[in-house]
Parts: structure tokens; sequence; C-alpha cells
């Protein structure tokens, strides 16, 4: 799951949306079959796979490594071995990693070590230069994104004789072009640090989302204040030190599967969830839980020969997105290659981006908008229902999560196609009224191991992969199978099907 901050305040898209009546619910499918063959045993011999191969490739299967390159043929492999047609979609992404630590140091006048890190995207270099405090706002304005610190030229003075570091606030653009603004005023280094609003205070690590030539390192609020301070007495000496790997051009790979068996209609349900981990660690519940998990689901529904017979009303289409976590670029690039006809038969996105955090929640997207601020678009909230209602039936309690924009059902929502899934959470910490509900420990994150070198095989709930996986193969039959559309007329049935009912209405008419 994507954390990167990129520095400007997210506008999430907000859609309009046809709230569901009695009319439009999708039909009630009998899903107990596929639950029972998928199978938590099922779900984890996948993820010992993928822990093998990042034993084998330096604790790592993030896009662009080799570890990356052999879950794709992982995952191709058991996809055939299943029955499917399959199609390795490559792309070229900008490849990015951390070759050592970063380094933040006053020189002078007082020897001081910060608490600092590197920035995706960031040059590598180490350079011993005046600080130059950039259009700062100390104290900061009451309103997050208010500072405009870097965000044009002219806020950046005439670098001084030597080398010189830009110190600079987060705010109001993007931290790519506070660091080119900054590369193009003539500096040779950048420190960019957090806005000092209540929970803007922390050290603050973001991207700045395409390579750059200058190092671009963090600093906490407080840090930030503090050094700005002594530059109002006299100079201040820094050094900053980076080392980065920065590929522009970096191939990497979406896997595609298909149905042999065409069905009934032409409309597609594409079931998804990211291959690829971060550099710092295998990812095995990020999201090797949801990489598992519809894997298992697509090798049990050839196996009970939904995908080989013509039993489904729609295709189901199974994708392995590539450099999620550099951006959201592999389904990115999916949706960007469709036609306007083949989006258009796009019936539904399903999500599924981490299912097994060890202290979870049974989040599901809020499709129709009711407890967050975005809505999906038209046909979410149907979907959200098939979730809701389906975890209701077995007595387990559910919340809502926004469309926040941090996984794969972006690129499909920002063309309308209607979107949903389920999510075992983050980064994010459990409270006490969540702890009560699911169990877990309040106060602690829900993955402990988030974006780390611990989100190992160890780093997983069976009980969130049981209850989770068994709710996403409900979800996944219900829509392959039914008869239903999501709108109040029955529609995204298909064509061909709204012109059958269409000619069995007038059939009647004209016995009446």
């Amino acid at each position: 799951m994507r954390k990167a901050l990129i520095g400007a305040v997210a506008i999430p898209l907000t859609l309009g949306l046809l709230m569901p009546t009695s009319a439009s619910a999708i039909d009630d499918v009998n899903t107990k079959k596929l639950r029972t063959a998928v199978t938590v045993n099922g779900i984890l011999q996948h993820e010992r796979a993928l822990q093998r191969i990042a034993n084998d490739n330096g604790g790592t299967r993030a896009s662009g490594t080799p570890g990356y390159d052999a879950s794709v043929a992982y995952v191709e492999t058991r996809l055939k071995q299943a029955g499917y047609n399959v199609k390795i979609q490559e792309f070229t992404f900008p490849f990015f990693r951390v070759l050592e630590d970063a380094v933040l140091a006053q020189v002078t006048p007082t020897p001081t070590d910060y608490e600092t890190g590197t920035f995706d995207y960031s040059g590598s270099g180490d350079v011993t230069g005046i600080v130059v405090p950039i259009d700062l706002q100390i104290p900061p304005a009451p309103v997050e994104g208010s500072s405009t610190s870097g965000c044009e030229a002219a806020d950046f003075p005439a670098a001084p004789p030597g080398p010189a570091v830009a110190l600079i606030q987060r705010g109001f653009c993007t931290f790519e072009v506070k660091a080119q603004n900054a590369a193009a005023a003539g500096y040779d280094a950048v420190i960019i640090f957090n806005e000092g609003q209540p929970g803007r205070t922390d050290l603050l690590i973001g991207t700045v989302s395409s390579p750059q030539t200058l190092p671009v390192v963090g600093l906490s609020f407080a840090d930030a204040s503090a050094l700005n301070a002594q530059t109002q007495a006299g100079p201040v000496t820094v050094r900053v030190s980076t080392s980065t790997e920065v590929d522009p051009v970096r191939k990497t790979y979406n896997v595609i599967a298909d149905q042999k068996k065409k069905a009934k209609s032409k409309d597609v349900v594409i079931v998804g969830a990211h291959l690829d981990s971060v550099i710092e660690g295998p990812g095995i519940n990020d999201n090797g839980s949801g990489t598992a998990a519809i894997l298992e689901i697509a090798e049990e529904m050839a196996e009970l020969g939904y995908t080989k017979k013509n039993k489904l009303q729609r295709q189901v289409r199974f994708a392995f997105w590539g450099a999620e976590e550099a951006n959201l670029l592999g389904s990115e690039y999916y949706v960007e290659q469709l036609t306007e006809n083949q989006q258009a038969k796009i019936y539904a996105n399903l999500n599924f981006d981490m299912l097994g955090s060890p202290n979870y929640v049974r989040f599901v997207y809020d499709g129709d908008g009711s407890d967050t601020p975005t809505a999906g678009p038209p046909g979410s909230d149907a979907i959200e229902k098939i979730f809701t209602d389906y975890l209701t039936s077995q007595g387990l309690a559910s919340e809502p999560t926004a469309f926040d924009g941090r996984s794969d059902y972006g690129p499909f929502i920002a063309v309308g196609i209607p979107a949903g899934g389920l999510f075992s959470g983050a980064e994010g910490i459990k409270t006490a009224e969540e702890a009560v509900t699911y169990g877990g420990t309040a106060g602690a994150p829900y993955d402990p191991c988030y974006h780390q070198a611990c989100d190992t095989i160890n780093n997983l709930s069976t009980k969130a992969l049981f209850e989770l996986g068994d709710a996403a193969a409900h979800a996944v039959l219900t829509l392959a199978r039914s008869k239903e559309g999501f709108f109040e007329d029955g529609s995204r049935v298909g064509q061909k099907s709204a012109k059958a009912v269409r000619t069995e209405q007038k059939g009647h008419a004209l016995a009446r």
C-alpha cells in the first residue's frame, strides 16, 4: 500500500452517487462452495512461496528488482497451470532506492546531529554548506498547507558563495516543485521540514516524485525551528549526505489473467492486488496477503469449473499490479492503455490491498460516501453492500474506510468505474473502540511491520485471512454470477441481456 507524501494537500475525487433502492439489489448468490474451497492453508502456500522468493533476493520483492521478477514468474506459472490466459504487461517506471542512511548534521556554530531521512527520488551527494531559510512561516499559519515556502522561484535569494543548503517548509505546493526550484536557483542540497500545525510536526519523509540531481532530506518542525533561529544570529553550516540509486526507465510488469471460457455477457470484473513490496522488506502482508488471496480464489474458481464452463454472467479478470509502491503506476498504466470501449466493458474493480494485518480491523471501502468524505463512482455503493451484508450474515462487524487514493482502485474510480474492496489496516493506530469490537491491542498499529523488513510470514493474522479471504471470494463470485445490475433498472447487466429483457417484456405485453 502506497504511503508516499508528495507535499501538496490531496484533494480526493468526490463523485455523485445513485443511492440504491430495493429494486437495484444485486442477486443473492450462493457462494458457499467457493468459500469452502478457498482456505487459509491455500493462501499461506502462496505466502510461503513469496517469502522464499524474498529470501533468495535480498529480502525484497520491490518492482524493478529480481525479487519482483521472480514473483511475476511464480504468479504467471500458477495461473497458467489453473487454465487461465495470462498476459504479462510490460511498462517502465522511475526506480529508486536508498543505498545508505541519510546524514544531516550541523557543523557550525554548534555541532548537532539531526534525525533525518532521504526523500524518494532524491539525488546522491555529500554537501557541506550554509543554511538559507526559504520564505518560512514560523510559527506556522493555523491552516494546513498555507506555507508557500519554495513554491516560486522568487522565494529563493541568491545562493551565497560556496555550497548552499535550502531550508524549506512543507505546504502549498509539491515537494517536487520545491526541490526543482532550489536546484534552478543554484542551491546544492534541500532540507524539507514539516509545516508545524497539530499532526504536522514530526520528522517528514516524502517523495519528490521524479528523479532529482541534488540531495533532499527531511526534518521535524521542532528541529527546523531551532535551526532557523540559529541562522538569525549568524551563518550556520550543515552537512547533508545521501546515497541513492535512480533509474528513470526501469522495466517492470503487470500480470493479467482471463478465464478461457467466455462469460454470458461482455462485462468484465477486474479483481486486483498489487504484487510488489517496498524495497525495505518482503511485503508478505503488504501486499503478499492480497496477492495470495486472489491467487487462491482464481485457482479454486478454476478447480470448481466456474472459469472453464459457461457458468458466469460476467468475465473475471485477475490482475496483479506492479509498481504500486511507486505511486500506483501499474494500475495507472493498465487503465491508460484501455480504449474507451474497453473501459466501458469493465463492470467493476475489486481491490484487495492488505488482508492479514496482525492487529486487524475489517475495513470496507465506503462506496456510498456515507461515513467518509469521498464516495466512489455510481455502483460502488452496491459493492460496499455486498461486503457489509456478507460480513453481517457471518456475525462479523466491519468499518468503513475512505477512497483516499492510496491503492490501485484509484485509476479506476478516476474514469468512473465502480470499485470496492477490503483492507485490514496499515500504519494507523487501533482505537479503544475498535479493540473492543475486533480484539487486538488499542493504541498499537494495525500492522506494526508496515513497510519494514519485519513484514514476513510471521507478520500475519490467519484469522484475518480466513474472514477477509472468504469475504473476497463471496464478492468476486457474486459480481460474476449476479444477473441483476447495480442500478434501479437493473442496468450494467450488459447490452445483450438488457435487450433480451426488453424483448421478453414486449412479448408479455402482446400476450395481454
